[in-house]
């Protein structure tokens, strides 16, 4: 009986990769568009992946291609945000509801403030992040938010050869919580559906023999969606369920700078749980 074989690809995109200076698109007057949040490593990921997707994507039933989606405005990026006094805050920083309530830090809207420290607060609760400001990244409609070349021209021709469509999810339009995973944000807004459980996406997941995952970053939004895919996927529910049939690709994946330990903290306990890890060379489909 044929296995039924799905790729997920978690937020392949531009701003994510460390693409080489001959890969960036030209601008007016000379200059040139760089990724704005470059993971060391993500451009030779993302070229495995797609030699991978050509060489076995005849195999594959569906791919679902994951999309960090922001706006200018994001409670994660520095615009939000001000140090006492009104200067700006760096990417890179981490804020907690302690620094906020002491004055440290401060949304620049003081109308935001408290549901800013509310969602501080949940955030902290759950202990999964502290919030970081990072850079403004995958803005919607940006080139930054684009699927890596190779990766999109491997994706359509996959489309074309096997007349299926590839499944995007759309995650992060919400300014005020962070949605690093695919399957929920980390803090869900009531008033917003989309930051809910995705229950559809899991279903569709559900269907998979054998569950492929890669993509950027691994200490965050691949770690993030995995956790959950494991988490909440309703075949794993039952006492004794095991995630035997999900692989992490573990070269189509990289962690940002400074969270190596955070990387390998999670194929730890990914591993643990009975997720499998392989390299795209290895896997036997």
């Amino acid at each position: 009986m044929a296995r039924h074989i799905q790729l997920l690809v978690i937020d392949p995109q531009n701003d994510f990769c460390d693409l080489p200076a001959d890969w960036l698109p030209a601008q007016p007057r000379g200059s040139r568009t760089a990724p704005s949040l470059p993971v060391v490593g993500a451009h030779a990921d993302m070229q495995r992946l797609a030699a991978f997707i050509r060489t076995q994507g005849a195999r594959f039933d569906a791919i679902t291609v994951t999309l960090d989606s922001h706006q200018r405005l994001d409670i994660a990026h520095p615009g939000y945000w001000q140090q006492a006094g009104g200067a700006a805050v760096a990417p890179f920083t981490p804020i907690t509801a302690a620094q906020v309530r002491s004055g440290a830090f401060s949304p620049r809207s003081a109308t935001a403030l408290p549901r800013t420290l509310a969602y501080l607060d949940a955030l902290e609760a759950q202990g999964r992040y502290t919030l970081m400001v990072w850079p403004v990244h995958c803005e919607i409609g940006s080139w930054g938010h684009g699927v890596h070349a190779d990766v999109l021209a491997a994706c359509g021709d996959w489309q074309l050869q096997q007349q299926r469509a590839v499944h995007n999810v759309f995650k992060g339009t919400n300014p005020w919580t962070e949605h690093y995973s695919a399957i929920q944000a980390e803090v869900v807004d009531a008033a917003d559906p989309d930051t809910a459980l995705n229950t559809r996406l899991l279903a569709a997941l559900d269907t998979a023999d054998l569950l492929l995952i890669a993509g950027e970053a691994s200490s965050h939004c691949v770690r993030s969606t995995t956790e959950h895919i494991v988490q909440h996927l309703p075949r794993l529910q039952a006492a004794g369920a095991r995630p035997s049939h999900i692989v992490l690709l573990t070269d189509c994946m990289s962690p940002v700078g400074g969270f190596e330990t955070q990387h390998q903290t999670f194929l730890d306990a990914m591993r643990a749980q009975g997720v499998q890890l392989a390299t795209s060379t290895e896997i036997s489909l």
